[in-house]
């Protein structure tokens, strides 16, 4: 059973928004720092923004800073990225995350939880 499920992905014009989706199954989600990671064709995968257990802190891409918010709703373990302004290079399969240790929020490779991935397509 997936423990991380993304949704929400498709495809939207340039300057348009799109709000995706990850729905947590792990009984430890309160616990949890969330994150949103995504990989473009022939890039390697790289960090979108993050937020703490409790929802008070996050933390975002220079590249996406001001046109997404990651929020996070505990009761439905739930955490949202909603995007704005959406621009041609923010193109790419978008993966959900989970970690326990409150550090390094950028690091790929401190995240123990992975979904499978939405794509975003970005039309010109």
């Amino acid at each position: 059973q997936a423990q991380l499920v993304e949704s929400g992905g498709g495809v939207v014009q340039a300057g348009g928004s799109l709000r995706l989706t990850c729905a947590s199954s792990l009984r430890t989600f309160g616990y949890l720092v969330m994150g949103w990671f995504r990989v473009a064709p022939g890039k390697e995968r790289e960090f979108v923004a993050a937020i703490t257990s409790d929802g008070g802190n996050t933390r975002y891409a220079d590249s996406v800073q001001g046109r997404f918010t990651i929020s996070r709703d505990s009761a439905k373990k739930t955490v949202y990225l909603q995007m704005n302004s959406l621009k041609l290079e923010d193109a790419a399969v978008y993966y959900c995350a989970a970690k326990a240790q409150n550090s390094a929020w950028r690091a790929t490779n401190g995240y123990q939880y992975w979904g499978q991935g939405t794509q975003i397509t970005i039309s010109s």
